[in-house]
C-alpha cells in the first residue's frame, strides 16, 4: 500500500518556451519568420521602418535607399501581399502609387505592430493574389491596467504621440491611438541626405479599441490613416536629386487609409470563427509641367504628366479554425473584395509631337472608372503525425471578375523533426495574381480612333515554388537554417510584337511603363537560391543576425531570348551585432550593421536617340546587360535609456548614423538633358537620424 507523502509547496514557476524561430500562424511552417517589433527596432539603419528592417531577413534585398521596395528572391516588389489584422491592404506608405508595394516613408507606426510573420515562399493556402512574399501585421492592444503616455521625436519619423489604456465599462477591453508629423526637415538640417531638397510633408494617425469580451465575441476597430505632399521645384534641384529635374516643377499629393471591425468568436472549446469587415484605399495625384526654351525671353511651361488616381476596396473576410484533436487542425475561410476605381494618367513620355510645334503631347495612357470583384476561398489543414512528422496540406481558389479568371491553387508542406534539434522542411506552393492596375487598364486607340482596354484580358501571373530546407536549434536563443528554392513563373505578361519587355521587371518605381497597352501572358520566368540565417535572438544583454543569400534570377520575353531580371543581385549579405549594458536603472545599447549586395542589372541608354528625343531612350538591344557597381553600406547606432526612481517615467535617446562611409551606391544611370549626356545619380549617402523618447 503506498503511503501519502505530505509537501508543502511555497510556489510553482509556470514558464511560456517562447520559440521565436517560428511564425505567428502555426500553419505556415515553410519560409517564414515571426519579427518581434521590440527586436527589430533594435537593428541599425531600420528608420522605424517595418520593410526596411524586413531586409535585414534572408531571401530578402532593399538595395535600394529611396524606397523601402521589397524584393524577395529575386521577384518584382509588386508580388508581396500586405495584410493588416487579416485583410489584405494597399501600399502602406506615403508617396505611394496605386499597384506598387513600396514607398520612400512607411505610413505603418512600428510603436503599434505586434509580433507578424514574414512569409517569401510556398505559403499558406489562406494567403492568395500574391507570388513573391506575405507581411501578416497586426496591432497590438493597449495597456488594459492603466494609462499610459508616449511623447516622441525622430529624424525621419517626426513628431509622435501615442495614448493607451483601458476603457471602461468593458471587460478587459483597451485603446491604443498614436499620430505622427513629418520632421525631415530638421534631419536635412542636420545634413542628412534624404535624397532631395524639397522637403516632403507627410502625416498619419493609427489605432485600436478593443472592446474586450462580451456574448458576441471579441469586437475591435482598427484603422491607419495618411496623408502626404511634396513639391520638387526647379530651384531648388540639383544634380545629385534622385526625383526630379532642373527643367521640371513636379508635385505629388497622396493619401492612404485603411477602417476595419474584427470579430472573434468562440465555438465551443475547440473552434472558433473570425470575421473581418474593412474598407481601404489611396488616391494619388501627381504632376510634372516641363519649361522650354528655358532662361529665354520666350520661356514657357506645358504640363508633361497628370496622374488623378483612386482605389477604393472593400473587403470582408471570415474564416473557422477547428481544433479536431491534438493531431489535427483545420481552418476554412473566404475573403471577397470589392475594388472601385477611378483611375486617369496623361503623360508626353511617349515623345510624340504630332504637330511639329517642338512640345510633346499629352497622351491619354488610361481613363478608367470601374468596379471588380476579387473572391478567394480557402480550406487548409494541419496533421500531426507523431512527434517527427507534421503535414500541412491546403487549396485556395481565385476568382477575378475584371479578367472573368477562375484558377485553382494547392499547396503543401512536410516537416520532419530529424531529432529535437534538427528540422527538415519540404514545401510546395502554386500561386497566381493579379496585374497591377494602371498595366490592366492602360489603353490603345483602335482603328476607329477610339480607346481600348487591350489589356484588360490579361489573365493571373502564375508561379511555382519548390522550397527544401534545414533548421538547426542550437538552444533556445540561437539556431541557423539553410534554405534553398526554385521557383518558376510562367503567363508573364510581355508584348505581342518581339521585344525584351516583362512585367517581371516593373515595380521598383514611382510608375508604370506608359506604353505598354497590348500584352499578352506569354512570358516566362525562374528564381533559384540558397540562403543561410545565423541568429541569435536578444539574450543576456546581445543579439546577432547573419543573412547571406545567393541567387540567380532570369527572364525570358517575347523575343525568346534569356536574361537576367531587373532584381538579380545575384547575392546579399547582412551583419548585425548589438550590446545592451544595464547600469542601475540605465541601458547603454550599441547596434551595428554591414550590408553588401550585388548590382542590380539595366538597359544602357542610348545616347544619340535620347539627345534627339529630349527623353530617356534605352537600348532594347542590351536590355539587362549591364550591371551597377556592388552596394555597400555601414550603420552604426548609439542610445540610451533611463528609468527614474520615484515615478513610472523612461526617457529614450538614440542616433542612428547610416551610410558612415558615405559611400557612392549608384542609384540610377539615365540621360540628363541639361548635360546632354548619361550621368550616373548616386543613392543617399552619409545619413544621421535621431529619435528621443519620453514614456509616462
Amino acid at each position: 500500500k503506498m503511503q501519502e507523502a505530505l509537501v508543502v509547496l511555497d510556489e510553482v514557476v509556470i514558464v511560456a518556451a517562447i520559440e521565436k524561430d517560428r511564425s505567428q500562424n502555426e500553419m505556415a511552417t515553410i519560409s517564414s519568420r515571426q519579427f518581434s517589433m521590440e527586436e527589430v527596432n533594435r537593428y541599425s539603419g531600420g528608420r522605424s521602418d517595418v520593410a526596411r528592417l524586413a531586409g535585414n531577413f534572408a531571401g530578402v534585398s532593399t538595395a535600394d535607399d529611396s524606397r523601402n521596395d521589397i524584393v524577395i528572391r529575386g521577384n518584382s516588389p509588386t508580388g508581396v501581399l500586405w495584410k493588416l489584422e487579416g485583410i489584405p491592404i494597399p501600399s502602406p506608405n506615403h508617396f505611394s502609387t496605386i499597384g506598387t508595394t513600396g514607398g520612400p516613408v512607411s505610413a505603418l507606426n512600428t510603436n503599434l505592430l505586434k509580433n507578424s510573420d514574414l512569409m517569401t515562399s510556398a505559403f499558406a493556402a489562406e494567403y492568395g493574389n500574391a507570388i513573391s512574399g506575405v507581411f501578416d501585421l497586426g496591432f497590438r492592444n493597449g495597456n488594459k491596467d492603466e494609462t499610459e503616455v508616449t511623447l516622441q521625436m525622430g529624424g525621419v519619423t517626426g513628431f509622435e504621440g501615442m495614448l493607451e489604456g483601458p476603457i471602461k465599462g468593458t471587460n478587459n477591453g483597451s485603446y491604443l491611438v498614436a499620430g505622427r508629423y513629418s520632421s525631415v526637415g530638421i534631419a536635412q538640417s542636420l545634413g542628412a541626405d534624404v535624397g532631395t531638397n524639397s522637403v516632403p510633408y507627410y502625416q498619419d494617425i493609427s489605432f485600436k479599441l478593443d472592446f474586450g469580451k462580451s456574448k458576441f465575441g471579441n469586437f475591435s476597430l482598427f484603422g491607419i490613416g495618411g496623408l502626404s505632399d511634396i513639391e520638387f521645384l526647379r530651384e531648388d534641384v540639383d544634380d545629385t536629386d534622385l526625383f526630379a529635374a532642373d527643367d521640371e516643377d513636379a508635385r505629388a499629393d497622396s493619401k492612404f487609409g485603411v477602417l476595419g471591425v474584427k470579430n472573434n468568436y468562440l465555438l465551443g472549446d475547440n473552434a472558433y470563427l473570425r470575421t473581418v469587415v474593412a474598407v481601404s484605399g489611396t488616391a494619388v495625384e501627381f504632376s510634372r509641367d516641363r519649361y522650354y526654351n528655358m532662361a529665354q525671353e520666350n520661356e514657357f511651361s506645358m504640363p508633361f504628366v497628370v496622374g488623378d488616381n483612386a482605389l477604393l476596396r472593400y473587403s470582408a473576410s471570415t474564416s473557422v479554425n477547428k481544433k479536431f484533436s491534438a493531431q489535427l487542425t483545420t481552418k476554412t475561410g473566404i475573403l471577397t473584395e470589392v475594388y472601385k476605381a477611378n483611375l486617369s494618367f496623361k503623360s508626353a513620355e511617349l515623345g510624340i509631337d504630332a504637330d511639329n510645334d517642338g512640345v510633346f503631347d499629352l497622351i491619354d495612357i488610361y481613363d478608367f472608372e470601374g468596379t471588380a470583384v476579387n473572391i478567394e476561398p480557402y480550406v487548409q489543414t494541419q496533421y500531426k503525425v507523431n512527434n517527427k512528422w507534421t503535414l500541412n496540406g491546403g487549396l485556395h481558389l481565385q476568382y477575378n471578375s475584371l479578367n472573368d479568371d477562375l484558377v485553382l491553387e494547392p499547396r503543401g508542406a512536410i516537416n520532419y523533426a530529424v531529432h529535437s534539434k534538427h528540422t527538415l522542411n519540404f514545401g510546395y506552393g502554386l500561386h497566381h495574381q493579379n496585374q497591377p492596375l494602371p498595366i490592366q487598364l492602360s489603353e490603345k486607340i483602335g482603328n476607329g480612333g477610339t480607346a481600348i482596354l487591350a489589356n484588360k484580358e490579361l489573365g493571373f501571373t502564375r508561379s511555382n515554388h519548390f522550397v527544401l530546407s534545414h533548421d538547426y536549434k542550437m538552444n533556445s536563443n540561437w539556431r541557423s537554417k539553410i534554405e534553398v528554392y526554385y521557383q518558376y513563373i510562367d503567363n508573364v505578361p510581355v508584348e505581342k510584337i518581339s521585344s525584351s519587355f516583362s512585367m517581371l521587371n516593373v515595380g521598383a518605381d514611382f510608375g508604370f511603363p506608359v506604353d505598354k497597352n497590348d500584352l499578352v501572358n506569354n512570358g516566362t520566368g525562374k528564381n533559384k537560391g540558397i540562403e543561410l540565417t545565423l541568429e541569435k535572438f536578444f539574450n543576456q544583454g546581445y543579439y546577432v543576425l547573419f543573412t547571406g543569400s545567393i541567387f540567380d534570377s532570369k527572364y525570358t520575353g517575347s523575343d525568346g531570348v534569356e536574361r537576367n531580371t531587373a532584381f538579380n543581385n545575384q547575392r546579399v549579405f547582412n551583419a548585425l551585432i548589438g550590446k545592451e549594458i544595464t547600469i542601475g536603472r540605465m541601458a547603454f545599447t550599441a547596434d551595428t550593421k554591414l550590408t553588401s549586395a550585388g548590382g542590380r542589372f539595366f538597359t544602357p541608354v542610348d545616347l544619340e536617340a535620347s539627345r534627339i528625343n529630349q527623353i530617356p531612350v534605352l537600348d532594347e538591344s542590351q536590355a539587362f546587360q549591364s550591371q551597377y557597381t556592388s552596394y555597400f553600406r555601414w550603420d552604426v547606432k548609439l542610445g540610451f535609456k533611463v528609468n527614474s526612481k520615484k515615478r513610472k517615467l523612461s526617457h529614450t535617446f538614440y542616433i542612428d548614423i547610416q551610410n558612415v562611409t558615405d559611400n557612392q551606391n549608384i542609384f540610377r544611370t539615365t540621360y540628363n538633358r541639361q548635360t546632354n549626356e548619361v550621368n550616373d545619380v548616386y543613392q543617399i549617402g552619409f545619413f544621421p537620424n535621431f529619435m528621443y523618447k519620453v514614456e509616462f
